[in-house]
């Protein structure tokens, strides 16, 4: 699987109907009807799309949406949840983190308490992060203990597309910009 068909998902993905789990049904099924080395290539675009989210600014900005309760692991499937609104929102908001006052379901939240929130509403998404494994799983039928054969394929599969990072000034850039947007749609919480 390359880029340009992982984000060709993403998209599809984002645009689908139904609540989330319906649309992980959809995602499975399309990864079912790929051979398991794609599922595995499906998690290595993942888990890098993902590695890109982690910048001061980005954790920053899902403090301000969240509240400022935002854990690693929170912070994890937040980048899971940005990488599922398909590859223009990703990389709007990798460009300028305020770019999330534009996302509708960050909209959505504004001035509604955390407390209120369903669990489907959060910008977060753990459960993406398993849609691969489980996949690969159904399809060379290691169900129950697939999981050592997918780890082992996608330490492979990522070791082979390891290159050198290319520090280019852009997380600086927008730590610098800061999210005045964000900051009128989510004021500071008092105590936080």
């Amino acid at each position: 699987m390359d880029d340009t068909t992982f984000w060709a998902l993403m998209d599809e993905l984002s645009s689908q109907p139904g609540d989330r789990h319906q649309r992980l049904e959809w995602l499975r099924g399309s990864l079912w009807r790929r051979p398991a080395a794609e599922a595995v290539e499906f998690q290595a675009h993942l888990e890098a799309a993902c590695a890109a989210v982690g910048t001061d600014a980005l954790w920053r900005a899902v403090r301000r949406i969240e509240g400022g309760l935002c854990s690693d692991d929170g912070f994890d499937y937040f980048a899971l949840w940005l990488v599922a609104q398909g590859r223009g929102t990703y990389q709007a908001v990798l460009a300028d983190p305020d770019a999330l006052a534009d996302v509708a379901e960050v909209r959505a939240l504004v001035g509604r308490d955390l407390r209120e929130w369903h669990d489907d509403e959060w910008p977060e998404w753990e459960e993406l992060d398993y849609v691969a494994q489980e996949a690969f799983g159904e399809l060379t039928g290691q169900e129950d203990d697939g999981c050592e054969a997918f780890h082992e394929a996608l330490d492979a599969v990522q070791e082979a597309w390891a290159e050198p990072e290319d520090e280019t000034g852009a997380a600086a850039a927008a730590v610098r910009a800061g999210t005045p947007r964000l900051d009128a749609l989510f004021p500071a919480q008092p105590g936080v």
